[in-house]
């Protein structure tokens, strides 16, 4: 093997390992559950389920929240309600792709049923026969506490102060609200189904639950029905492009300097090579 050959290799062995990775992290399944009431394959219900699933995947490539219902002439019982949101940082392709594959997970997770609701890192899809656009509803969904601090009086300020951030109203209804204190990030959404004053009332209550619930932790999140917030110290839960940005810089660092090296090890090889080939000219002489 030459030693041109050897570097080529070298060179897209490191290109395929150090490729920059995808944004996965949008499709991390968070929660997930279905109606116990079954619907009949083939029936009219499944036709309507099928449109309005189709509908969320469309609209997912033009917006970030929409919601659709879908009315049936012969029978109230096959009247679907359905809605999707995305992140409020994750938009476009990303925004598309997490509500199409949410939405195959559902096919699967729930097959059959009346209702289903998925909820993934970066997007929520939600289906029902029973209306539940607009209405509020605190229930707790999911709930994660963190490791316990204990009562370190610097870090439950910065915690306090970030999620009294996320809490705040301040004139006007954003439904994604993210920030930090410190080393502690946390965001929070509402469903763009519910008003300013419902939103603010469920992140509220999400919030209360979050203190009451997990006590002084590092990282906690807390998901209700129509609302969550999640927080980390550390930054574990950002999102925002600037982490992104920075991982991508030190990604393109690192593989900078392993080319670097394999372009020396080549050269090595090569000035090798060419020693061997000089010393056995001179013995042949």
């Amino acid at each position: 093997m030459s030693a041109v050959t050897l570097f080529l290799l070298l060179l897209v062995f490191t290109l395929t390992i150090y490729t920059k990775p995808s944004n996965s992290a949008i499709d991390s399944f968070v929660y997930g559950g279905c109606s116990q009431v079954k619907f009949n394959p083939s029936s009219p219900y499944e036709n309507n389920l099928n449109s309005l699933l189709a509908s969320l995947v469309n609209s997912a490539s033009f917006t970030t929240y929409n919601n659709f219902t879908i009315q049936s002439p012969s029978s109230k019982d096959n009247t679907l309600y359905g809605l999707f949101q995305c992140r409020g940082d994750v938009g476009g392709g990303d925004c598309s792709r997490c509500v199409a594959r949410a939405v195959t997970q559902l096919g699967t997770l729930c097959l059959d049923s009346t209702g289903g609701v998925l909820q993934l890192d970066g997007c929520l899809v939600k289906y029902e026969n029973a209306t539940f656009l607009g209405v509020e509803d605190k229930t707790v969904v999911l709930k994660k506490c963190g490791r316990s601090i204990g009562y370190d009086s610097d870090a439950l300020t910065r915690r306090d102060a970030l999620l009294g951030y996320l809490a705040a109203g301040d004139g006007s209804y954003r439904p994604y609200k993210n920030g930090g204190s410190g080393d502690v990030y946390g965001y929070a959404q509402c469903l763009g189904d519910l008003s300013g004053s419902e939103c603010q009332d469920c992140l509220s209550e999400a919030i209360q639950r979050l203190k009451t619930d997990c006590g002084p932790t590092a990282a906690g999140d807390m998901y209700l029905a129509k609302c969550y917030v999640r927080f980390s110290e550390g930054g574990s839960h950002s999102h925002d492009g600037n982490d992104k940005n920075n991982n991508d810089d030190e990604i393109e660092k690192t593989l900078a300097i392993l080319i670097g090296l394999i372009v020396a090890v080549a050269l090595l090889i090569v000035f090798l090579s060419c020693l061997r080939k000089l010393c056995e000219k001179g013995k042949g002489k």
